[in-house]
């Protein structure tokens, strides 16, 4: 569930993900107070102050990287930066989401707002103004080494600041320079170190970090809910998800997810038929989702601690003090970010695997009343069999695509940035990886739902019963062959339309349910 507010005041307030994307879908106003204009105003100050007294401070009247002995005058220090937007734009391959690159804008600005960057009021709110008007620039995906900055896509991302470079807007992708011309605005003019403080800054890993936490947090409810009607449809035991096992091994992933799975099967007539079966145990894909699940959720709530830091921290450099003291630092390192993205890639690779492993189960036809490949008439019929192949093939891309891109370092500007993070990377590959996650996890809802159907007439809990009246408005059960992949399509738009989660949201209201669980607030909220 998106954390979100009414306004949002840029350089004061507790940014989350979540209210990053209420800002960015317009549910949240944001606004640049008083207060914090005047901190704005005293940092750009003193930097005049800096290039006044004419003391070589890095990247204000210096060269950058491995020009950082070179000494620029004071006449050219609004030129050089100018300069640095326009030859670290050199980005490649395809633009990113335009609501990432919102997100950027708005990550931007709070970071500048903090104080600490020398940027001029009116810079902030031209950048305030491309959000409000959805002008959003064209940012290549391509680039960023995730560690003196994400320089190359910060540079396209502000280039239409100064005429330069394009932008969507109003549907269409045009020119900087005629996006101006169409809003009667005039290209800044970038005063000492603004060039350097908007290209500075870890705003594109931070970005897709954002959407990582989204996304990423949508697979692991939608899973649970899933695995859970799995579970009836092969007649699983709940005794795994039991609370006396779980405190005797207290990860709060685990004693989430076996208390929410517990929640869901509540009631079931399906459980109570065959409690006292003859079976011991079931498949660990079954039996350990507490276990594997809940461990995709701790790596998940890492990433949102460390992400909160990450969007309330000032990631510039040099970073300006007072006007005696400035530190050239390594704030704009991405490591923090790109090791805990990794993380997140691995957990959501491991979510669609056990996912894919439980459609294979449901095919073998091993549970009493569930035919095999979850059709009574095969031979003429090859039922669900193929519907496994497209994610045994989405889980072994993801697979490969879980090698950890913070494992590498290419050093570049002459060695000047001798260990970078790839968090850029990272950050691509995580949501590669939940966009596959995202089709396995339909395809087992349809799987699982099929195999639910063989329960009738009995009865599951409340919840897993209308979750399943919901599939079957889009998706008819299947007694014969058809194209599946117009109901995996149809499954798939469920997924990302979170429509089991809104499902369960509106049975709690209707029937006044609880459905609180340890660990709540920390692993449902962001």
């Amino acid at each position: 569930m998106i954390t979100a507010q009414k306004s949002f005041c840029f350089g004061e307030d507790h940014l989350t993900a979540g209210i990053a994307i209420a800002i960015a879908h317009g549910h949240t106003q944001m606004q640049l107070t008083t207060p914090t204009r005047k901190k704005v105003k005293a940092s750009w100050e003193k930097v005049r102050h800096i290039v006044s007294t004419g003391l070589p401070v890095y990247g204000i009247n210096t060269g950058f990287g491995p020009l950082c002995t070179t000494k620029i005058s004071k006449e050219d220090t609004q030129i050089l930066q100018t300069n640095i937007l326009q030859s670290h734009s050199v980005g490649v391959g395809k633009p990113i989401a335009s609501e990432i690159a919102k997100l950027m804008l708005i990550l931007k600005v709070h970071a500048l707002a903090k104080g600490y960057s020398g940027i001029a009021e009116s810079t902030l709110d031209r950048i305030i103004w491309h959000i409000e008007n959805d002008a959003i620039p064209l940012v290549p995906s391509q680039g960023s080494v995730g560690a003196s900055g994400d320089l190359a896509p910060l540079s396209h991302l502000f280039l239409p600041l100064i005429g330069l470079g394009k932008v969507v807007f109003q549907g269409k992708g045009i020119a900087a320079a005629e996006l101006l011309e169409k809003t009667g605005l005039k290209p800044l003019t970038l005063g000492p170190k603004e060039g350097l403080a908007l290209i500075n800054g870890t705003q594109f890993i931070t970005a897709h970090a954002v959407k990582v936490i989204e996304r990423l947090h949508s697979c692991l409810t939608q899973a649970d809910v899933i695995g859970a009607m799995m579970i009836e449809g092969l007649q699983g035991s709940v005794k795994p998800f039991f609370n006396e096992l779980h405190a005797l091994r207290p990860y709060k992933g685990n004693i989430h997810v076996a208390k929410r799975i517990k929640r869901l099967l509540k009631g079931s007539e399906i459980l109570e038929d065959h409690i006292d079966c003859e079976r011991v145990q079931d498949p660990y894909s079954l039996r350990c989702i507490p276990q594997v699940h809940g461990a995709s959720r701790n790596a998940w709530l890492h990433l949102k601690e460390l992400l909160e830091v990450e969007l309330n921290s000032v990631t510039d450099n040099p970073v300006i003090i007072d006007a005696e003291l400035t530190i050239s630092g390594g704030n704009f390192h991405g490591q923090p970010l790109a090791m805990a993205l990794d993380y997140a890639c691995l957990a959501a690779s491991e979510l669609g695997n056990i996912s894919d492993r439980r459609i294979y189960l449901a095919l073998e036809g091993n549970s009493p009343g569930v035919p095999k490949l979850l059709m009574d008439d095969t031979g003429i019929n090859s039922g669900y069999m193929i519907l496994q192949y497209t994610t045994a093939a989405l889980a072994s891309e993801n697979k490969g695509l879980c090698f950890p891109s913070s494992a590498d370092s290419i050093p570049t500007s002459l060695g000047q940035e001798d260990h970078v993070s790839m968090g850029s990377i990272g950050g691509r590959k995580a949501l590669q990886v939940i966009e596959n996650v995202e089709k396995i996890l339909a395809i087992e809802l349809l799987t699982a739902a099929q195999a639910f159907e063989y329960r009738k007439p009995m009865k599951s809990g409340i919840f897993l019963e209308e979750v399943h009246k919901a599939i079957r408005k889009e998706v008819p059960f299947a007694k014969k062959d058809r194209v599946f992949a117009e109901d995996i399509e149809k499954g798939i738009e469920m997924i990302k339309n979170k429509t089991i989660i809104s499902v369960i949201s509106t049975v709690k209201d209707e029937k006044n349910l609880k459905f609180q669980v340890p660990y709540s607030e920390e692993f449902e909220t962001y």
